[in-house]
């Protein structure tokens, strides 16, 4: 079932990154989109989750035009629904892995999973401040983060892009299972072409449209 879909986005800084842009999510399923450095892969992604804006078209989430909201409306999607994993980890780094894990939970009402944290192979850090881990571990906290809410989407850049193949290889399992499990989405930019062909669906950025990879 269609879940999400762009029509007709165009986004332009001083020049066009892309224009008449469309893309569907089906629940229970992962898209990925690659292209090279600058093409607009991350302001796709971020047009997608609702943090910024496009210059034209529509994103419409469960049959709500996302961006005719207000914005506790969208907030409150953000908060439940939305589960985006970032480049830079965005973790308090004063707080422990388990506290920045929590918080989210708390946020979304919901307990801490803890087979989740098992899974990503955290569990022997989780009183340790984020500060003193690893980068590679601070990702697996943000993920673990993000999924603990149960978010119904995932918007993922470049998920796995601090992580060596086997450990990125790891997540990736983990992500998979979550979107069968919960009949959830995901979307993720990559470089990477291994990561790319573990999702359902593959697309390029290029030339300021969207290619079947």
């Amino acid at each position: 079932m269609q879940i999400l879909r762009a029509c007709d986005l165009s986004f332009s800084y001083d020049y066009t990154l892309f224009e008449n842009l469309n893309l569907s999510l089906n629940t229970g399923e992962s898209t990925a989109i690659l292209g090279v450095s600058g093409c607009g892969k991350s302001t796709l992604l971020h047009i997608l989750s609702t943090l910024l804006k496009p210059k034209s078209g529509e994103v419409i989430y469960n049959e709500k035009s996302l961006y005719k909201l207000s914005e506790n409306e969208l907030t409150k999607i953000r908060r439940l629904e939305f589960g985006i994993i970032f480049q830079a980890h965005y973790l308090f780094k004063g707080f422990s892995a388990f506290e920045n894990i929590e918080l989210a939970s708390i946020l979304s009402g919901l307990n801490i999973d803890e087979n989740l944290v098992k899974q990503l192979k955290i569990e022997q850090i989780l009183n340790q401040k984020v500060g003193e881990i690893s980068g590679g571990q601070q990702q697996r906290v943000s993920i673990a983060r993000v999924l603990s809410k149960k978010p119904k989407i995932i918007f993922a850049d470049e998920p796995t892009g601090n992580l060596d193949k086997q450990t990125a290889s790891e997540v990736m399992d983990v992500l998979s299972r979550y979107i069968k499990e919960n009949n959830a989405s995901l979307v993720l930019v990559t470089h990477d072409n291994d990561i790319a062909s573990r999702c359902d669906y593959a697309f390029r950025l290029e030339n300021k449209k969207l290619i079947t990879r």
